[in-house]
């Protein structure tokens, strides 16, 4: 089933297809503010570690290891965690897991350094070993994505050192990283919430509710895990189904908070009321068909804990739960995701030759706004495509000695789309800026037509590919009706459309309301 979204590569971020109502635009903002609040959402994922051949085997060495693993932003490395301790092992395993959150569309580079922990220190905790203090084993570097794309979520690196003047790397062994989506994960609490009699908050309307709710942290502050959708003018509102995984709320005994908020387009949403109640105690909401009072901190109370209890009252109207398979799930099954490529090649983008151009190939090696946006969605992208052959096409331009075309392969070649990886579609869209002649208009039927027959012909072989189809673009198209009736007949193939807009253009105008 496909669907389609957006991002901004400079002003732009606009959806193509079907656009936001007033409501919608409501939630957007209350998206805003939960994701201002510390909501994110990600998979906890269990990393298992063991090592062979740790040191130097012809002397017979073997060392007490400990792994310290870090994430590793631009350089910086911050610690995730540590392993227990191994006596005298040259060919760990370790117990203990190293638990860190799985983002699908973050490169992750994480670094293990591996140390023999000197015998005087075994009484210390691990956590308070003075890691300079001991023999350094060897590191291994790797992102999360090449663990969680193997079938067996199982990894082996090589040890090495970056330092020159350390021994020779082929003995130091390898690392062996095993990856365990949490269980958690994939248990699913499935709830349906409505009120009654909520106190008005606006002086000229009825108030525009959501819930917001968030699991109790460890100190006793709230952190945001869900949002429901902003009702407009309702006092007794019901919202849409709300799901819940297991990881999110730590377990059903743990207090959840649910807070009822009206919407203000400022963003200073205010409170209407809040319970504090945990899954348990939700579900038993749902079977006893009783509501629960909202409450709110008393406005006259000398002491700040005090509350008053409010009649409004919310219900749980629906509790369901099963379990899903996960993104992880479908990749380490087979599934690949496939990536392809549309650019935009129409005359507004300006003369490639000059530096004001979208175009404009920098001889610095600065990338411009295109090649941004292919290197930052093709570097993630590309872990999960192991073939790593790219369709890609540029549009609105006319070859030598031939109309303007507005889906034609970006390599020149007359039948075959495909490039080689990310650095392929580079050169061919270098390639393709010095043998067309930029033109128009922005069409984008025919490019979606041309992707949807890929991924039609996949889903008749029976292949577990799903396709993404980047289209980035400097403007608006006008093949505004092609465009939505290609993307209703994209939705029954196993295919997503991302448009990225580049440049200063208004892309409002590709919103629709039907």
């Amino acid at each position: 089933m496909g669907n389609c979204c957006s991002d901004e590569i400079g002003t732009g971020r606009h959806s193509v297809g079907p656009a936001s109502s007033s409501a919608d635009a409501a939630s957007a903002a209350a998206d805003r503010f939960l994701r201002s609040r510390g909501a994110g959402a990600s998979t906890q994922i269990e990393l298992s570690l063991s090592a062979s051949n740790l040191g130097d085997q012809e002397y017979f060495f073997k060392s007490n290891p400990i792994v310290v693993v870090y994430s590793s932003n631009d350089g910086a490395l911050e610690e995730i965690g540590r392993t227990e301790v191994i006596v005298n092992s040259s060919s760990p395993s370790w117990n203990a897991k190293i638990i860190l959150q799985y983002q699908f569309e973050v490169l992750q580079p994480l670094v293990f350094h591996i140390y023999d922990i000197d015998p005087q220190f075994h009484d210390v905790s691990e956590k308070m070993l003075k890691l300079e203090e001991q023999q350094f084993l060897g590191e291994a570097i790797c992102n999360l994505s090449d663990v969680v794309t193997k079938q067996n979520r199982l990894f082996t690196i090589k040890l090495g050192v970056s330092e020159q003047n350390l021994p020779n790397p082929s003995k130091f062994g390898e690392l062996t990283v095993q990856a365990e989506e949490s269980a958690g994960s994939k248990a699913l609490m499935e709830m349906v919430f409505h009120c009654s009699d909520l106190e008005i908050k606006d002086l000229l309307s009825k108030s525009d509710p959501f819930l917001l709710i968030s699991r109790m942290s460890e100190n006793g502050t709230p952190v945001p895990i869900c949002k429901t959708e902003v009702r407009k003018n309702d006092l007794n509102p019901k919202w849409k189904p709300v799901i819940l995984n297991l990881q999110q709320v730590g377990s059903k005994e743990s207090p959840l908070m649910i807070e009822c908020f009206n919407f203000s387009s400022n963003g200073k949403h205010d409170l209407v009321g809040k319970i504090v109640k945990s899954v348990a105690d939700l579900e038993n909401l749902y079977h006893s068909g009783n509501g629960e009072n909202f409450f709110v901190p008393a406005s006259n109370a000398h002491d700040c804990h005090s509350m008053e209890v409010l009649k409004s009252q919310v219900y749980v109207e629906k509790y369901l739960e099963n379990s899903r398979h996960t993104f992880i799930d479908y990749i380490s099954a087979g599934c690949q995701l496939n990536l392809m490529v549309a650019i935009d090649y129409t005359a507004s983008n300006g003369n490639p030759r000059l530096p004001d151009s979208l175009h404009y190939i920098d001889p610095s090696g600065r990338p411009n706004a295109y090649q941004r946006v292919i290197l930052e969605i093709g570097d993630i992208l590309q872990y999960y495509d192991p073939a790593k052959r790219i369709p890609s096409w540029g549009y609105g331009a006319r070859p030598i000695d031939g109309p303007v075309s507005h889906c034609f392969n970006l390599n020149g070649s007359t039948y075959q789309p495909e490039v080689e990886g990310i650095q392929g579609i580079m050169s061919a869209y270098i390639s393709a800026l010095r043998n067309v002649s930029l033109a128009g208009p922005t069409l984008f039927g025919p490019l979606i037509s041309t992707a949807t027959a890929i991924a039609s012909q996949s889903l008749t072989s029976n292949q577990q590919k799903y396709f993404i189809l980047l289209i980035v673009t400097d403007g608006v198209v006008t093949d505004f009706q092609e465009t939505i009736d290609a993307i209703i007949k994209a939705s029954d193939f196993p295919m997503s459309i991302v448009v990225v807009g580049v440049g200063g253009a208004d892309f409002k105008e590709m919103e629709d309301s039907n």
